[in-house]
């Protein structure tokens, strides 16, 4: 017999931590590999959490609403495999500034682990390498230090057994520096109740925010602590552009089955820029500039509750216009249906956000980080304005919308960002109104 230890998993960058909603298993519960466990919210998605092995619950470590930091064991499996019971790990508390992730002892004689910090905020992890490093009783801390060569420092199928072979020889593997930006001070993994009741007088309504608002103002907050902000703004005359999804847009779904919105329009514009200025398309870590060669983006969505929630769209500039219309639509389907998956909502670099749809004009968004810019589109508006012509100036009716870009000052200065966002607007204008679809 022996004990695995189902730990919290890797569930996208920037995520630290996850709040246990259901447990579907109880201790003395059989489990199949890959049957949901329990079922766990982040500030990005809710997802459910496999088994990665077959056996029989032997203890649970949290309870429902706790906060559970990523790389926590949160249960223990008993399966039965002839091998020591592993000794059972303490239960992690929180620790000033640091995240502690746990260590699994085994038969074959270690190095002691150390404490480490998320040190990779943008690493992820497939479920076949958690699953090998979980059957080998490798903790995340141990994979946290497991070198990657796979895409982005990927740690491949390889790159775990190649470990768990040189852990057995004693062979000792180096250990990521610890990065100050990235530790997460105590005050975000303490419980909600530690916070005091509100004191409010006269007429009064007290309403609790629910959890998914609660995670969103901490991620807003954050946000606004990590980057200095800055918004530019610019308008564009889309009329073009208005005027072929009007004429196109019957054609479009009678051909496609799906219709087509401006949502598409907008990010292939915004992608053609950001391979004009890839450093629109980056993260900061340190003193370190981190330039996504994958072109990501978040498209904020509205859910049925009032809350926002961002779907990534992957590799979107590998994307013709009707693959990002039907990514656009399953996305935004998925997202008011709850039906998102953890990797809908992960390993964006870019958002684009649509306040028009609420009928403001232009906002000043708040960066989803750890990415360094986002992009708001207003409500299209009909206005008089100047056109110039060869035969001269007139004053037509357009159609005109405002684009406002919020931008990390850290690595993003105002020339390149009010470069970028007019380079957006004048895509939006050269919309060739004679194109295919």
């Amino acid at each position: 017999m022996a004990l695995v230890d189902l730990v919290m998993p890797k569930l996208g960058e920037s995520i630290m931590e996850a709040t246990i909603l259901k447990w579907h298993k109880q201790p003395g519960d059989s489990v199949a590999l890959d049957e949901t466990v329990l079922e766990i919210a982040t500030d990005k998605v809710d997802s459910e959490v496999p088994s990665t092995t077959a056996g029989v619950i032997e203890e649970i470590l949290w309870k429902v609403n706790d906060v559970v930091p990523i790389g926590s064991v949160i249960a223990r499996i008993r399966t039965g495999a002839a091998e020591p019971v592993s000794t059972p790990a303490p239960t992690p508390t929180p620790i000033q500034e640091a995240v502690v992730l746990e260590s699994k002892p085994t038969t074959t004689p270690l190095p002691k682990p150390v404490l480490i910090t998320n040190t990779q905020p943008n690493r992820f992890y497939s479920p076949l390498v958690l699953n090998i490093a979980a059957s080998e009783g490798v903790s995340m801390a141990e994979l946290e230090a497991v070198p990657g060569t796979g895409n982005e420092g990927r740690v491949t199928k390889k790159d775990i057994l190649q470990y768990v072979a040189q852990r057995g020889t004693g062979t000792k593997l180096p250990q990521p520096v610890a990065s100050a930006e990235m530790r997460v001070p105590i005050q975000q993994i303490a419980p909600e109740t530690s916070l005091p009741a509100p004191v409010a007088s006269g007429n009064v309504e007290v309403v609790e925010m629910d959890r998914m608002r609660r995670l969103i103002a901490d991620h807003m907050v954050r946000s606004k602590q990590t980057s200095p902000h800055v918004t530019s703004f610019t308008e564009a005359d889309v009329t073009n552009l208005v005027m072929w999804r009007e004429k196109c847009k019957k054609e479009f779904e009678k051909r496609e089955g799906t219709k087509i919105t401006f949502t598409p329009l907008f990010i292939e514009a915004i992608v053609r820029c950001i391979k004009k200025f890839p450093l629109i398309n980056s993260s900061v870590d340190n003193h370190h500039i981190l330039i996504k060669k994958d072109i990501n983006i978040g498209m904020a969505t509205a859910l049925p509750s009032g809350n926002l929630i961002v779907p990534v769209i992957k590799n979107a500039d590998q994307l013709n216009l009707v693959g990002l219309t039907k990514q656009v639509n399953q996305l935004a389907d998925a997202a008011r249906n709850g039906k998102l998956k953890v990797d809908d909502t992960t390993g964006g670099t870019f958002t684009l956000t649509n306040v028009g749809t609420f009928g403001s004009l232009m906002g000043t968004p708040i960066i989803n980080q750890p990415q360094v810019a986002i992009l708001a589109v207003g409500a299209i508006k009909k206005r008089p304005v100047v056109v110039e012509t060869p035969a001269g100036d007139s004053i037509a009716i357009r159609h005109m919308m405002y684009l406002s870009m919020s931008y990390d000052h850290r690595i993003v200065d105002g020339s390149l960002g009010a470069t970028f966002l007019t380079a957006v607007a004048k895509e939006l204008e050269n919309f060739d109104p004679a194109r295919d679809f």
